[in-house]
């Protein structure tokens, strides 16, 4: 398995990590939900420093290759800050209260008030 982590600087943007909920909700989730070979993908964002981000979890490499779904990239106008690719050593799954892990989230929750 590898993962990747990747994240934009939002300075140089007219995107916000509140105008990208809207991606998220109304696109993002639902078509990278459906991506073969993704484990799990998890948006992230740092309001104190003004980042916005993935991390993505793949069953393989190969997996990894495009195409993809529509990328935040084009929102934001360039590519990630910062992107960087690991090799998944060890899992773990904990105990936890949630039936799922789909549809959690701060974006989410926004866009249902």
């Amino acid at each position: 398995m590898k993962a990747m982590i990747a994240w934009w600087d939002l300075t140089q943007s007219d995107q916000t990590i509140e105008s990208l909920h809207g991606f998220l909700s109304d696109e993002a989730v639902a078509a990278w939900s459906d991506q073969p070979g993704l484990v799990l993908k998890l948006w992230i964002a740092d309001d104190e420093n003004n980042r916005w981000g993935a991390v993505l979890v793949w069953e393989s490499t190969d997996a990894a290759a495009p195409p993809h779904p529509r990328s935040a990239a084009e929102l934001i106008g360039y590519a990630p800050t910062h992107r960087t690719w690991f090799d998944i050593e060890a899992t773990a799954v904990g105990w936890r209260d949630l039936s799922s892990l789909a549809g959690l989230g701060r974006a989410l929750e926004v866009s249902e008030r």
